[in-house]
């Protein structure tokens, strides 16, 4: 009798366990409003109001973003602070960009412990937080931040340490969910409306900058190059003369004597004419307007001759032109190679199993945008993936499959005008295809062109075709070009010759590179 009672407190301790371990840390739906469990800073540069209202559409609500060109910071600490050093932590949340995004933030962060004495109040952008992660959009920055603030054993500085090669931001107006997975064996995995875009290693350099695990030796910063080290490769040849028939004068080109004038080549007929079909206006004022003088068209009659006006002889290149002189290069006897300085041991060098992360003591949104409609929900902390997931089905998802009905529906309606479905995958691609490291010369350019192509979905495929374009070219150098100079390109936009001045009411008409010799 004694071992049934035994086994059901067993039975019932565990279920117990279970259910606590499947309940959220921290979630925040937003239902009721947010006054007196957030606290909205109380610095003079946050001058955004913050606004409990409804999801467009929806009788859901959410933290608002009310107002454009405006900083807003608001804090809610935990009861107890959440560790991250065992076992699966989830950092969730959803973000609606009900305006669109054209430059801010929307991104959350994990607030680590602060001094005693600290005032919620005082919450602003020097704020020291663990984890600050989300969408953050702005010129060339387009990007789901993670950012790790890690602090060194060895030194006691923390160390913002990025994510590289983050997803970039969905463009739409649409409800998304941002999931990001910490796990015991140094995993951290970033979703998207629970689909997996980014996973990385912690302890991997060459998925965080800097790396968290600092290198074990650095340039010696106190060894300098020597007076006589030389890193020339090849000389002029200190031996080599100019020869004695070599004419640095002689030109380019020269008429060619040879030529002679094409038979009935009019000499007597200008090339162009006053237009005998044009009048002068009847309002013209010869005063104000001065003397009233035909335009000009082509001479007809040149179009069937040979030429018009005085003809001249053509030029041709100078067979004794030779230019500059210039001795020939050979190799520097004296060449040394490309000096550096000597490694030493890296005084700041640490071994770590895994990071020592900071506690999260609290969650803020600190952020400057120039967009309002921003509307935060959902946000979660849960030490179990099943949580979130189910979290996500229950209030995200219905959300935003009636969303996308009523984006269909007004694509639909707009027609050829409207950002098709298609479009708006191609500029996803787009937007990935900039994120390529070896393409980030041309980051900015690329990401200018494609924000341009989003306003004007009638240009797609021209900014794909110039965007591939440019993609192939860099590609194809890197593969077969060798070591070979670096290339540059300049790329320019062009814009119809109508436009007012203002680049904002020109329209976009094509896109194009051209290599730099």
């Amino acid at each position: 009798m004694m071992g049934g009672r035994a086994l059901l407190l067993l039975l019932v301790s565990a279920l117990l366990v279970q259910i606590r371990a499947s309940d959220p840390v921290l979630y925040e739906s937003f239902d009721e409003d947010f006054e007196g469990r957030w606290v909205v800073s109380k610095k003079d540069e946050y001058q955004g109001v913050w606004k409990h209202a409804k999801s467009d559409g929806h009788e859901d609500y959410g933290l608002l973003v009310s107002e454009k060109a405006r900083k807003y910071a608001i804090i809610k600490e935990l009861d107890e602070p959440v560790t991250l050093k065992d076992g699966t932590v989830v950092l969730q949340f959803e973000v609606r960009l009900q305006n669109g995004l054209e430059c801010g933030g929307a991104y959350i962060k994990y607030i680590r412990p602060q001094e005693a004495g600290w005032d919620a109040k005082e919450f602003d952008n020097e704020t020291p937080y663990t984890i600050m992660f989300g969408p953050d959009k702005c010129g060339s920055t387009n990007k789901v931040h993670f950012i790790l603030k890690h602090k060194n054993p060895k030194t006691g500085k923390y160390v913002e340490h990025h994510l590289k090669f983050p997803p970039s931001v969905p463009y739409d107006k649409l409800s998304h969910v941002y999931t990001a997975i910490l796990k015991p064996d140094n995993e951290v995995r970033i979703l998207v409306d629970g689909e997996e875009k980014k996973k990385a290693n912690f302890l991997s350099a060459d998925d965080f900058e800097p790396a968290l695990i600092p290198p074990k030796t650095i340039p010696d910063p106190e060894d300098k190059k020597p007076e006589d080290w030389d890193e020339r490769a090849k000389i002029p040849d200190p031996d080599a003369v100019k020869p004695d028939d070599w004419d640095e004068d002689a030109p380019l080109e020269i008429e060619d004597e040879e030529a002679t004038k094409p038979e009935g080549w009019l000499d007597d007929e200008p090339e162009e004419i006053d237009d005998p079909e044009a009048a002068k206006p009847e309002d013209w004022d010869d005063e104000e307007d001065g003397e009233w003088e035909a335009p000009k068209i082509d001479n007809p009659k040149c179009e069937v001759a040979p030429g018009c006006g005085e003809w001249k002889k053509p030029m041709k290149q100078n067979p004794a032109y030779k230019g500059k002189w210039h001795a020939p290069m050979i190799d520097n006897p004296n060449y040394k190679g490309i000096w550096k300085p000597q490694e030493i041991p890296n005084p700041e060098y640490f071994e770590l199993d895994k990071p020592d992360f900071d506690p999260i003591a609290a969650i803020g949104i600190e952020i400057w945008t120039m967009q309002d409609g921003i509307l935060f929900d959902n946000i979660l902390i849960a030490d179990d993936e099943k949580v979130a997931t189910s979290i996500l089905e229950k209030t995200w998802k219905p959300k935003y499959e009636v969303e996308k009905e009523k984006e269909k529906a007004e694509e639909a309606a707009a027609g050829a005008d409207g950002l098709s479905e298609f479009q708006k995958k191609v500029f996803d691609i787009l937007y990935k295809i900039a994120d390529i490291p070896f393409l980030a010369p041309y980051k900015t350019k690329i990401i200018d062109v494609i924000e341009k192509g989003e306003q004007q979905p009638n240009i797609t495929i021209g900014i794909l075709v110039s965007i591939v374009v440019v993609f192939v070219t860099v590609l194809f150098r890197i593969l077969f070009g060798g070591k070979k100079p670096a290339v540059s390109y300049s790329c320019q936009l062009f814009y119809s010759p109508c436009h007012t001045g203002r680049e904002e009411n020109a329209q976009l008409i094509s896109f194009a590179c051209r290599r730099l010799l």
